[in-house]
Formats: structure tokens, C-alpha cells, sequence
């Protein structure tokens, strides 16, 4: 969007970066507020509208920030939903301005935060769009939080900084493993194998983790899929407790490049191989760890009240990823869970009664049907069974194969886009999806896929579990017939309603990359065209890449 209407009329002067205060939302109802400079200083009085109501911007006001949060802290809010571009903190004021690299990557940070209050040093903060449409910081006042998003942003593109950031050089080397090895320090209170793959997936996919003890140590070998979101864990986690002044992680990189696990169970765990056996006399689930969560919690670390910070990198800054002491229900292990699911992407191990049924709200009852739930939400797990509600036709349930499927489902696809409306994915308190009583008409709205051939994840160990990405404008196409032109492809996928941006084929022309014009554009493609029979029994295979054309 260029610009914006405002009610607020502000001088700035070149260099200097003028600013909404703390004012406004300690008085609402006075209409008054004063502007203040990217050093704390008032400027003049001014009328301003409550900015609730302010239109969509990839700039975003942080505000009610606990006294001395650090830059990472406040960055770590918005790294599960895009890329951040620019920070400025206003330290006095304890608010923060943040900017996205893009626009719907704010909106799904703002959407999904409505929802789940975030926490950052176990103070509820809030989120909402900026009249600003883009920061325009002076660097000389603002070094070190240029330095902190250098080596973010270095981290994520797994590369390292330019010469002259501050951040550690030895942090932002090459990583030389997809495998992290993990020492807890200050162990007080049980920390399980599931804690640990909910902490550490908000980084990437989570492939095997081998716990074991040694030196009196409690430590873990963890493997993800790529070498650089191994490198984003450490420098983000290395040094953070998971519960609050305690259990401390110690990560470094592990020398063994690959883990060999032979048994699912408490233990040790494969979530590419879920046919492993659980081993001689192990049981799944220890049952004593098992009862030490299901205990009251006055036995554990309090009774956490709600969602924890977002992980904040290392740096010195005493933090915790464990929750605020006080009235609540959640238990440590379900509110670790919850602090992965406010970071981002989250797979729990489908055991603390997670549900595998899925509630998705706010569709658009006019387009939507069974197949599209099912092939959108295929894209992250097995979906079993699809029902659109007859008296609430804007909502469904789909029952994904597990409970681990259904919570990389809802961190991936809540706030998305879906037909021209922002769905509503939670869990849902139902255990299975209820197929019609027979010779009942419920006119097509429930579906059974339980032995559908387009499962992606049926097959153990396939390599559809290692290329699990967030929706994006880009798209990985398989499966392409040898006859078929860039041109067919680009006329194929403009007539789901999109644009093609950009389209690149692979060496062999089996595969290809296109770029449609959004993440809304690309959702909708995939929902057309995924299994789209392109002639002689070549079904196109459509997924959201990671990559850029």
C-alpha cells in the first residue's frame, strides 16, 4: 500500500524519526498525544485517532515492553513470520518499533498474536499496526540494533555478517552440522524429550533427538533438517532457561553430522520414522515423568498463567523460556508447548492429549469444500477426515493423522489467507471426526480421505517430511510431463485467478519454481492445482518452497 490516510499531521525533519508515545494508550480517551523523536524527546502536542483501527502496515508498534529488553527480545517476536528489516526501541517509553520485510508477513504476526498474547519476559505485550509504512532510523543512534538484525538476518540466510557487527564472528560461522548437542545446567524440574522438540522446532524441522545422561548430566543430541536452522537454535537459545531461573541449555554443534535412532520412546525419537518400535520393556511415555506433570503443580515450577517469551537470543540478557508463577491451568509441559506455538512452528509428539482434530473458523463458506480443507491441510500432515459444519457452514473440523500433523498444521496455516478471508485454526476439543449416520444426506459436506493416494507423509521416511515450509509466494512443482512448456505452466497457474511473477525449471524439467504475486495467489494455486492431471497419467505435485526465483 502507498501511504496511508492519518490524522496525524507530523513535521519531520530529515534524519530524525518521529514517533508515537506511550501517551496515547496510557489515556485513550483523551485524544491526546504527544510525538516523540527516536530519542525519547517530546515534540508537540497532537490530536491522533485511536491507531487500533489503523489500516494494515509491515511496520508494527510494540508496546507495554518490560524495562531493559533487549533488541533481540523484541526481534524474536517477529522472526517465526518473516523476515524483521529494521528495529527501533524507544527505551523510556518501553516500546518498540518493528519492521517486516513484508506486509502480509505483519498481518500474520498481528493475526496470530490477536490470539495468543505474546509474552516477553513474562509481561503480556501488545501488538498492532504502526501509521508508519516503513522505519527510517539514523544508524549513528541505533548501531547496536543494527548490528543484532545483521546477524539475525545472517543467521537466516545462513551466511555471516559483514565485517564490523558486534555479534560473536564465532557464532555466525558456517554451521558444521545439522546435529546440536544440548547439556542441561540447573536441571530443579524434569525437562522430557517433547519439551525440548517444542522449544527447538520453532527453528526448523526437528528430525531425531537421542537423550541420555552423562557426568550426572541430563544431555541431548538433537538433529534437524538443515545445518543453518541448527545454527539459528544455538545462537538464539545457547545460555536461556527453560523455566525460570533454571535449566539452563548449554548447546553446541555435536561432531556426528546424522543420528541413528533405533527406537521411538522417551528416550530417543525419529519423526521420520514413526514405525520404529518403542524398544525392550521402554514404554512410550515414562510413566513417572508422565505423573510428575500431571501432579499438582505447586510441585513444579508454579502454575504457569498464559504464553511465554518468544525465545530471546543469548547476549547477556537474563531471560527465561519458562512461564509467569500464578493462577492457571496449564501444566509446564503443555505451556512449553504453547511458548513454541506463540514462537512460530511447533510439532509436538502427539502424547499430553493433544488432539489430532483440528477447528478451522472464519472460511468462506461460499467457495469452500472438503477436498480444498484437504488438500491445503495435506500439505502438513494426513488429513483423515473433512466436515463443514451444516449449521455453521464457515467452519470445519479435519482430523489430521496425529497430534503432532495437527500442530504443525495450525502453526503453519492460522492468519492465512483462503479464499479472500483470514482463517482460524485451532484445536478442537473433539477426538475423532463423526462420519454421517449411512443413508443420511448431510449434501456432501463431510468427507472421508482415510485411504485417499495423496497422503504425502503415508510412506516412512519420505522425503516430504525434511520439505515442510510455511506458505509462500513461491511454489516447488514435481511431476511435470517431459512435453510440457514454461509457457502451459505460467498460462495453467494465471488462470487460478494470480499472477506469475517469476518461474525457473530445474535441470531435468521434471521440476520447477514459480512465483505467484502473494502467499494468498500461491495458496490458491496449490488448492487447483495439486494433483492436476497434466496428460498421460502425470499428476503435477504442487508445495510451498523455501526458495526465491
Amino acid at each position: 500500500m502507498d501511504g496511508i490516510v492519518s490524522d496525524v499531521t507530523v513535521g519531520v525533519k530529515r534524519g530524525s524519526d518521529e514517533l508515537l508515545s506511550g501517551s496515547l494508550y496510557n489515556s485513550p480517551s483523551s485524544g491526546m498525544s504527544s510525538i516523540v523523536t527516536a530519542n525519547g524527546n517530546d515534540s508537540k502536542k497532537l490530536r491522533v485517532e485511536d491507531r487500533m483501527d489503523c489500516p494494515p502496515s509491515r511496520v508494527l508498534h510494540i508496546r507495554k515492553l518490560p524495562n531493559e529488553v533487549s533488541e533481540t527480545e523484541v526481534i524474536a517476536l517477529g522472526l517465526p513470520f518473516g523476515k524483521v528489516t529494521n528495529i527501533l526501541t524507544l527505551k523510556g517509553k518501553n516500546q518498540a518499533f518493528l519492521e517486516l520485510g513484508t506486509e502480509e508477513a505483519a498481518m500474520t504476526m498481528v493475526n496470530y498474536y490477536t490470539a495468543v498474547t505474546p509474552h516477553v519476559r513474562n509481561v503480556p505485550v501488545f501488538i498492532q499496526y504502526s501509521n508508519h509504512k516503513e522505519l527510517k532510523t539514523d544508524s549513528a543512534g541505533n548501531q547496536r540494533a543494527q548490528a543484532v538484525l545483521q546477524a539475525v538476518s545472517a543467521v537466516q540466510a545462513g551466511g555471516t555478517p559483514t565485517s564490523g557487527t558486534t555479534a560473536s564472528e564465532s557464532a555466525l560461522t558456517p554451521a558444521p552440522s545439522p546435529v546440536l548437542r544440548i547439556i542441561i545446567d540447573n536441571m530443579f524440574y524434569p525437562v522430557t524429550l517433547d519439551v525440548l522438540q517444542q522449544i527447538f522446532s520453532k527453528f526448523g524441522t526437528v528430525m531425531k533427538i537421542i537423550t541420555f545422561t552423562k557426568n550426572n548430566q541430563f544431555q541431548a543430541l538433537l538433529q534437524f533438517n538443515d545445518p543453518v536452522n541448527a545454527q539459528q537454535a544455538k545462537l538464539a537459545l545457547d545460555g536461556q532457561n527453560i523455566y525460570n531461573a533454571c535449566c539452563t541449555l548449554r548447546i553446541d554443534f555435536s561432531k556426528l553430522v546424522n543420528l541413528n535412532v533405533k527406537y521411538n520412546n522417551d528416550k530417543s525419537r525419529d519423526y521420520t520414522r514413526p514405525e520404529l518400535p518403542a524398544g525392550d520393556g521402554q514404554p512410550a511415555v515414562d510413566p513417572s515423568v508422565a505423573a510428575a506433570f500431571n501432579k499438582d503443580s505447586s510441585s513444579l515450577l508454579g502454575t504457569p498463567s498464559g504464553m511465554v517469551a518468544p525465545y530471546s537470543s543469548g547476549g547477556g540478557f537474563p531471560s527465561s523460556l519458562g512461564f509467569a508463577q500464578g493462577g492457571g491451568a496449564l501444566s509446564p509441559l503443555s505451556a512449553a508447548a504453547a511458548a513454541a506455538a506463540a514462537a512460530g512452528r511447533v510439532a509436538l509428539s502427539g502424547h499430553s492429549g493433544t488432539s489430532g482434530v483440528l477447528l478451522v473458523s472464519n472460511l468462506n463458506e461460499e467457495m469452500v469444500t472438503p477436498q480444498s480443507l484437504f488438500t491445503l491441510f495435506g500439505v502438513y500432515g494426513d488429513a483423515q477426515r473433512v466436515k463443514i459444519l451444516y449449521n455453521k457452514k464457515d467452519s470445519a473440523l479435519i482430523q489430521m493423522a496425529d497430534g503432532n500433523q495437527a500442530q504443525l498444521a495450525m502453526s503453519h496455516l492460522n492468519g492465512q489467507k483462503m479464499y479472500g478471508k483470514i482463517i482460524r485454526v485451532t484445536l478442537s476439543k473433539h477426538q475423532t471426526v463423526q462420519l454421517p449416520r449411512e443413508g443420511l444426506d448431510d449434501q456432501g459436506l463431510t468427507k472421508d480421505f482415510t485411504n485417499s493416494p495423496l497422503h504425502r507423509f503415508k510412506k516412512p521416511g519420505s522425503k516430504n517430511f525434511q520439505n515442510i515450509f510455511p506458505p509462500s509466494a513461491t511454489l516447488h512443482l514435481s511431476n511435470i510431463p517431459q512435453d510440457v512448456t514454461e509457457e502451459d505452466l505460467r498460462v495453467l497457474f494465471s488462470n487460478t485467478g494470480g499472477t506469475v511473477k517469476a518461474f525457473k525449471f530445474f535441470q531435468d524439467h521434471k521440476m520447477a519454481l514459480l512465483q505467484m504475486s502473494t502467499v494468498e495467489e500461491a495458496i490458491q494455486a496449490l488448492i487447483d492445482l495439486h494433483n492436476y492431471n497434466m496428460g498421460d497419467n502425470h499428476h503435477l505435485r504442487v508445495s510451498f518452497s523455501k526458495s526465491t526465483i
